[in-house]
C-alpha cells in the first residue's frame, strides 16, 4: 500500500472505487506529466449523498461535507490513472462548483472541504490554486462538483 493510500486509512476514510465516465468523455487524461481528473460528483456505490441546493436543503457545513466526497472519489480517480497516488508530485489546480440559491456567495467555504481534504492527504503537494464558485445547478443535482489538475511523477 502506497504512503498515501495508508494516510488516507489513518484519516479514517475509505478510497472508493473509481468511477466510470457517465457519459462521451473520459474519466481523466494525461498529457507530458499532467493529469487532468474530470468533474466527480457526490456519487457513492452508485447513490448521491448529497443533493439538492447549498443555501436550502443543504448547508455550508452539508456542502462542505459533500466536497469531500467528491474530492475522495477523484483520488480514486487519480489512483486507477496512476496506479500508485505516491506519483503525485503536486496538485495544481482544484476547480469547486456548488449547486446554491441564488446570490449565495459561500461557495468558497463550502469548496474548502476539497481543499482541506487534498492538504490532510498529500501535505504541501495538495496546497493547489482554486476555482469556487456557486451555479443554479449540478449534474443529478448533486450539491457540489470538483474537477482537479496535478503534476505527476514516476517513482524510478
Amino acid at each position: 500500500m502506497s504512503d498515501i493510500e495508508n494516510k488516507i486509512k489513518e484519516l479514517g476514510l475509505e478510497l472508493p472505487d473509481a468511477p466510470a465516465a457517465a457519459g462521451n468523455y473520459l474519466p481523466y487524461r494525461m498529457h507530458g506529466d499532467t493529469l487532468y481528473i474530470a468533474g466527480a460528483i457526490t456519487m457513492v456505490n452508485g447513490v448521491l449523498t448529497h443533493t439538492g441546493k447549498v443555501g436550502d436543503v443543504q448547508t455550508v457545513e452539508d456542502g462542505y461535507e459533500a466536497a469531500r466526497v467528491c474530492t475522495l472519489n477523484a483520488i480514486a480517480v487519480m489512483k486507477a490513472a496512476l496506479g500508485d497516488l505516491d506519483r503525485v508530485d503536486k496538485i495544481l489546480l482544484l476547480s469547486g462548483f456548488v449547486n446554491a440559491v441564488d446570490g449565495f456567495t459561500q461557495a468558497p467555504a463550502v469548496i474548502n472541504g476539497a481543499s482541506d481534504m487534498l492538504v490532510e492527504i498529500f501535505g504541501e503537494a495538495g496546497k493547489h490554486a482554486r476555482v469556487a464558485v456557486s451555479t443554479s445547478g449540478l449534474p443529478l443535482d448533486t450539491s457540489t462538483e470538483v474537477q482537479i489538475t496535478l503534476a505527476f511523477k514516476d517513482l524510478f
